[in-house]
């Protein structure tokens, strides 16, 4: 399990695959310009300059909407999961 640092969020992107008539699979995200994913983890938030910590507005189990491409991706255990920071998450579905 990975522990961000700071004002980092672990996401699980959820895959969106779309299957046409003739039973192909086509991979949704290519057309789409955002993503839909999981809150895994969350970090203790991010610093102001005078050293006050802010705590972030996501929570693990949140599902929020990120642009495509965003973030770096990395392999926990078998799990492949997204680090971005908190200010590239777009909004929180409710």
């Amino acid at each position: 399990m990975l522990k961000p640092l700071g004002d980092r969020v672990v996401l699980k992107v959820e895959e969106e695959k779309e299957q046409t008539v003739g039973g192909f699979v086509l991979a949704g995200a290519s057309k789409e310009r955002t993503q839909v994913a999981t809150v895994v983890a969350v970090g203790d938030g991010a610093r102001t300059l005078t050293g006050e910590l802010v705590a972030p507005s996501v929570a693990a189990g949140d599902k929020v909407i990120i642009e495509n491409g965003v973030g770096i991706e990395v392999k926990d255990d078998d799990n492949t999961v997204t680090i971005v920071r908190e200010a590239d998450i777009l909004a929180i579905l409710a």
